[in-house]
């Protein structure tokens, strides 16, 4: 691939869409990432010769740009402070828990914010060089909100999009951090700015209201210079048919009745998969399952749990505290509650193949995703999708995006304990014809909103949003 490239889409993500592996030959390779992003961006960019800019890990100096698997890559490289105050820091320990309803006390330092502008002007720079003239440059998630604003100084030529991955908190919660006029003007910068759900757009533009001083109407935001900007909801999906393809062929199935068979053959099987994160529930849920074996209800030759807690951010000091309380609770339940060879949790911290996940799908009788805040939770969309017999039930937070459109799920509180284990029971208890009745309405939703409609809808609204709006408009007042 050529390093002065330039393309009529580029995709600017914090992360490249692949992970570096070692290959059998001892060599360095590279792999594509799991995940839905990946799939639904991928089509898009080979249909416009695109590329994709992002950090491929590490702390490697400079890359050449690269082409994997058809993809076009241009590495940009982070030092370990970056990766510090950046990443770790204004992303993920001030960024995450305040749009996650402070689930974590988000901690506000100078020095992060400092760092995390630098690295957004870099991530500018670098689409800027890439894109062409009049191109589309399409910006990911909460870690590059200063893009957009930056390269349109740059570069007023080309269109810009923003999705926003993760919940956008109401304005009683963003209006703490410090910098908050400078991230929404940021964000300002996009033609179109994308959220998981109408709420969160909304409240965006109330936000840019009242804190930047610019009219607006419904989803459009006017901007002095004569630009409109669109805030407004493309929930997120996946690829439906592909797993459900993948569900069903002879390895997955065949392994599927492994996994059962080496549970101990249980009634049933409760399954919970989730990045080992404070914002998804892990504990309560857990505890929920206990108290209902505590209670009599059935005990581990009924129903076992099986949580898979995939590791992340494991440097972060409130996550090796999250990880220890997680292992203390899970070998606490097995005390109390497990027989020899039978423990009543089978807890795996440990991140798995698309494979291996489509057959613990596949066995799983109740699933359980029940995060404090999540902007969708695609975990519970893969659940459905691999259930190719229309069977099977699903426990879902209702403070999940994807609790928006699987309403045929059992529909939880996770604060409310009590509330979760009745719906644990009641899945547990649940009468074939009323799981298929349910999973068959998920299913049917999930296949006609998957991860290409997703994507073709914001490239296509992206395409329409672009233009003047020639209103009269007052200057905008200082916050």
């Amino acid at each position: 691939m050529k390093a002065d490239l330039h393309a009529d889409l580029v995709v600017v993500a914090n992360r490249l869409p692949v992970d570096r592996v070692t290959n059998p030959d001892g060599s360095q390779g590279w792999r594509t990432s799991p995940g839905g992003l990946v799939t639904a961006i991928e089509p898009v960019l080979n249909d416009n010769d695109g590329v994709w800019i992002g950090w491929p890990g590490g702390t490697d100096e400079a890359m050449e740009p690269f082409t994997d698997n058809g993809l076009h890559l241009v590495p940009l490289s982070m030092s370990e402070q970056e990766i510090e105050e950046h990443y770790e820091g204004f992303s993920n320990a001030t960024l995450w828990p305040l749009y996650h309803d402070l689930a974590a006390r988000p901690e506000f330092h100078r020095e992060w914010w400092d760092t995390y502008q630098r690295v957004n002007r870099r991530f500018a720079e670098k689409a800027a060089e890439v894109a062409a003239e009049g191109g589309t440059v399409w910006v990911h998630d909460y870690q590059l909100q200063l893009v957009p604003a930056m390269l349109r100084e740059l570069r007023p030529d080309l269109t810009i999009g923003f999705y926003l991955h993760i919940p956008f908190p109401p304005g009683e919660l963003f209006q703490q951090l410090p910098w908050r006029r400078q991230i929404l003007e940021g964000l300002l910068g996009a033609d179109l700015v994308g959220f998981q759900l109408a709420g969160a757009a909304q409240n965006f533009i109330r936000l840019v209201r009242q804190r930047v001083g610019h009219k607006t109407h419904r989803d459009l935001v006017y901007l002095p210079d004569g630009r409109t900007v669109r805030a407004t909801a493309f929930p997120i999906s996946i690829d439906a048919r592909g797993l459900d393809e993948l569900s069903r062929t002879e390895s997955v199935v065949k392994r599927s009745e492994e996994i059962r068979e080496a549970l101990g053959n249980p009634r049933k099987v409760f399954l919970g998969v989730d990045r080992l994160d404070y914002t998804k529930g892990i504990y309560a849920r857990l505890r929920a399952f206990a108290e209902v074996i505590a209670d009599g209800h059935f005990d581990v030759d009924d129903a076992v749990f099986v949580q898979v807690a995939v590791p992340s951010r494991e440097q972060v000091e409130t996550y090796k505290v999250l990880r220890d309380e997680i292992e203390r609770l899970v070998g606490r339940i097995n005390g109390d509650h497990g027989k020899l060879g039978q423990p009543a949790i089978h807890y795996l911290h440990s991140s798995y193949p698309r494979e291996e996940m489509a057959a613990l799908y596949r066995t799983a009788d109740v699933m359980v995703v029940t995060p404090y805040r999540d902007g969708m939770n695609l975990v519970a969309k893969e659940y459905v999708a691999c259930r190719a017999n229309d069977d099977g039930a699903l426990v879902l937070s209702e403070f999940a995006g994807a609790a928006d459109e699987l309403r045929q799920a059992w529909l939880v509180n996770p604060y409310d304990l009590n509330g979760m284990k009745q719906a644990l029971l009641d899945a547990y208890r649940a009468e074939d014809r009323e799981l298929g009745r349910r999973m068959r309405a998920m299913r049917k939703t999930i296949r006609q909103h998957d991860v290409a409609a997703w994507a073709d809808s914001f490239m296509s609204s992206l395409a329409e949003v672009r233009g003047a709006h020639r209103k009269t408009l007052q200057p905008a007042r200082k916050s």
